[in-house]
Order: structure tokens, then sequence, then C-alpha cells
């Protein structure tokens, strides 16, 4: 005899919509009084190390339009190539540096701008060292899913070269959608969702 399966049905995902600007970014939405800023607003303070840097560029769609009601949260070592907090087993990071950062998109333009610190080089799980990147998560209207994909530096190419996660990347020919273009501190990354020129996405 059959044993019933008295489960619950699965609830249908929803696209991001507008709500995850009111829940994550409230006085972006000229919702005050929750924080005094938004979290993730300020990365870097007057005593943290490293190179500073500005990281900004857009995200496009597949018709090269660009989003502009993106979130961006990245994630990044400090200048030593050290995580801030307990994961990080090596220990030692900068007191003075968040590691983490979220930005919305501007409403006008789609821009999206961190001022942050240059990240230093940290290990592969096998010991070989990673180039210099930053850890980026999307979400947007229609994506049901937070993309992610990271950022390296133009300047890094020996270290690029030998990085293990983009070595490991089918088409070569792709990589360059993961580098930055740098012009003195500042460091521009479109995310193209779609399109000859779609960034590489990791399944994480």
């Amino acid at each position: 005899m059959p044993q019933p399966l008295n489960l619950l049905k699965e609830t249908p995902s929803q696209t991001a919509g507008p709500y995850v600007h009111i829940g994550l970014t409230p006085n972006f939405c000229d919702i005050t009084g929750v924080y005094p800023e938004d979290l993730g607003t300020v990365m870097v303070g007057e005593a943290t190390k490293g190179e500073r840097i500005t990281v900004t560029g857009r995200i496009f769609d597949g018709t090269g339009t660009p989003l502009r009601d993106g979130l961006i949260e990245i994630w990044q070592a400090d200048a030593s190539g050290r995580y801030p907090g307990p994961t990080d087993p090596r220990g030692g990071a900068d007191p003075h540096f968040t590691g983490w950062g979220r930005c919305p998109a501007d409403g006008e333009t789609g821009v999206y701008r961190f001022e942050t610190i240059k990240p230093g080089r940290v290990p592969w799980p096998d010991g070989r060292m990673q180039a210099p990147h930053i850890s980026f998560w999307i979400v947007a209207r229609g994506i049901n899913l937070g993309l992610n994909t990271r950022l390296y530096f133009p300047e890094e190419s020996a270290a690029n070269a030998e990085d293990p996660l983009l070595k490991r990347l089918e088409h070569q020919a792709r990589v360059p959608t993961l580098v930055g273009k740098r012009e003195g501190q500042t460091i521009t990354f479109d995310i193209h969702l779609q399109g000859p020129q779609e960034t590489i996405f990791f399944d994480i």
C-alpha cells in the first residue's frame, strides 16, 4: 500500500521587484529612521591600509540598456589578502576595513560606485595564489537569483594569467569580461547580462 506524501507545495519564486531597495537600502528610497546610513555604504576609514580606489560601472541588459534598479554587493580581502571576520583562518585582517559593501544603481544613470581599497592576493584551497579580485553579487527586477561574478585588475596581467579560477574557464576568450578598465585610481567594471559582451557569472 503506497504511503501518502502530505508535503507542502513549493512556494513559487518571485523576482526581486522594487522591494529589494526598500528592505536593503531604505535611506536610498527616502525611508529614513531605520538606519543612520544604509548598511554597506562605507567600507573604508581614515585608518584603513592599502591603495584607495573607486570601483564604478553600470549593469546592461541584452539590448545594451543600463539597468537603473540594480543593486550590487561586493566582498573582498583587505590589502594584505585577508578577509575581515572569523572566516579567514590566517587572522590579522585590517580592523579598519569592512571587506563588504552594498550600493544601489543610480535611478537615472544606472551607475554604481564603491569607495574601497585594492585587495591583496588570497590563497586557493590547494595553496596556489589567486589574483587580486573583488566578488560581485547582483540583483535587479527580473533576476530571480542573485548573479555572482568577479572583478579582476588590468595591471595584474601576470597574476591573472596564473589565477586558478580564471585558468579553469573553458572559453578563455571571455576572460576579459572579468577585467576592469583602469584610469588613475578609478576602476570601471561594466556588467553585461546578455549579448556578445556577456559577463561571466559563477554558479556558487
